[in-house]
């Protein structure tokens, strides 16, 4: 979760703290020895949240640090993506934005006669696993089938091609930065 994420989730459960308590801006102050204007600033987004202005909040609000802190339901955890249709071919973005390890992780759905990475050449490496169906893998001179539970790595500087073979096919497929501009142009992660 990112310092944005989870400085909103404490700004959310003060507010909601205090209001569950009855509590105006100044019955808090004066129980955590903060301005009201400092715990609106805070409450607002409007001042960053201090750890000496945390712990007597959280003292005042009678919970812990860590329970202003904790995620809200699952959401840090479980990713629900939406599919995105293109012409033969639905994909899934597995990962959030800006994930830590430089890669976007996608399930894809390829039906016949649709050509993921036509003759592509990029820096980097690419990766996927056959989840149903067969991948017809063109790469370079060779032409490579890739049946349903084994997975291809291959270097990108290669060119090329992946197709559905004798019906529609699923992977799970890993980019890299590069990877990403080459197979998913004008694709952009939800914020």
């Amino acid at each position: 979760m990112t310092q944005e994420i989870v400085e909103n989730v404490v700004r959310q459960r003060i507010r909601s703290l205090r209001v569950a308590r009855g509590w105006t801006l100044d019955a808090l102050a004066a129980r955590c020895f903060l301005s009201a204007s400092t715990l609106s600033r805070i409450e607002t987004g409007h001042r960053r949240i201090a750890l000496d202005q945390l712990v007597p909040i959280a003292h005042a609000l009678g919970t812990t640090i860590d329970r202003l802190v904790e995620p809200d339901g699952d959401d840090d955890v479980v990713i629900r993506p939406e599919p995105e249709t293109m012409a033969g071919s639905t994909l899934w973005i597995l990962s959030r934005e800006r994930d830590r390890r430089g890669v976007t992780i996608a399930k894809m759905r390829i039906t016949p006669n649709r050509v993921i990475s036509e003759t592509k050449v990029h820096p980097g490496y690419e990766w996927f696993t056959v989840l149903s169906g067969t991948v017809q893998l063109r790469l370079g001179e060779r032409t490579i089938l890739v049946r349903e539970g084994q997975a291809a790595e291959f270097s990108t500087m290669t060119p090329h091609t992946i197709e559905a073979y004798e019906g529609p096919v699923e992977i799970l497929t890993i980019f890299d930065h590069d990877g990403e501009r080459a197979h998913l142009p004008g694709h952009r992660h939800p914020q």
